[in-house]
């Protein structure tokens, strides 16, 4: 697996992926909202605000998973040194952040309706915030040092502290008296219609192939910048 550590010979996949991954997630967000937004029924109790659920969920799931993305390549750069894994977790920051914000959003615009007010501090909002200074921290943190390796070590044992956060905002609604929906997915399986859960699936589907797209064209921005810095740091030297 070393091998894939190397940025050339990763990004040569990444690159081939890249194609595919955009047009899939274009296909699943043109199939996927005219679904949810038009087609899906209304629910029984929340009526049309329920097709909120077809971004505040999708945008939940990924900014969690993203965050494991992170924590992960953060582990695999901090036990091998791996620089590849350090430019994933960092490529991917900026996009879980937004994921997250958007989740929070949605969900306030969810919460009004059906709670009667913006904002309560609910288990699975707070954690949800919490992971959202998370991100910013991880973000602050990186470029808050003048040598870029203290830097870089710093954020990824951050992403890898913050990652206990991950199964506290996973079982919240289980753990705690909370007004949040429980999940739509247990053991016995999904708890919705399938009118509802097909265009559900299709947009999370849409958000991680976006989320991979992304994630391929902010690597090679990094990886860019990177060889920037090499460059300039080699010419000041030689001067």
């Amino acid at each position: 697996m070393h091998k894939y550590a190397n940025p050339t010979f990763f990004m040569r996949i990444a690159n081939a992926v890249f194609p595919y991954a955009a047009g899939i997630s274009i296909l699943c967000f043109a199939v996927g909202i005219p679904l949810a937004l038009v087609f899906s029924p209304p629910d029984y109790q929340q009526g049309e605000t329920v097709r909120i659920m077809y971004v505040h969920v999708p945008a939940a799931w990924m900014g969690s998973m993203v965050y494991g993305v992170m924590a992960v390549s953060s582990a695999v750069y901090l036990i091998w040194r791996h620089t590849i894994a350090h430019i994933i977790a960092r490529a991917s920051a900026p996009i879980g952040a937004m994921f997250t914000a958007l989740c929070l959003v949605t969900g306030m615009l969810w919460g009004e309706p059906m709670w009667g007010t913006w904002w309560v501090w609910d288990a699975r909002l707070t954690s949800m915030l919490i992971l959202l200074f998370l991100y910013i921290g991880y973000i602050a943190l990186g470029d808050s040092f003048e040598d870029q390796e203290r830097g870089d070590k710093a954020s990824a044992m951050l992403a890898l502290v913050g990652s206990v956060n991950l199964p506290i905002i996973h079982f919240s609604v289980e753990w705690w008296n909370t007004l949040h929906q429980p999940a739509i997915r247990s053991f016995e399986g999904f708890s919705i219609n399938a009118a509802m859960l097909w265009p559900l699936l299709l947009m999370v589907f849409a958000f991680q192939t976006y989320y991979v797209s992304v994630l391929i064209i902010r690597l090679r921005g990094e990886l860019l910048s990177a060889k920037i810095r090499t460059a300039r740091f080699n010419l000041a030297a030689a001067e």
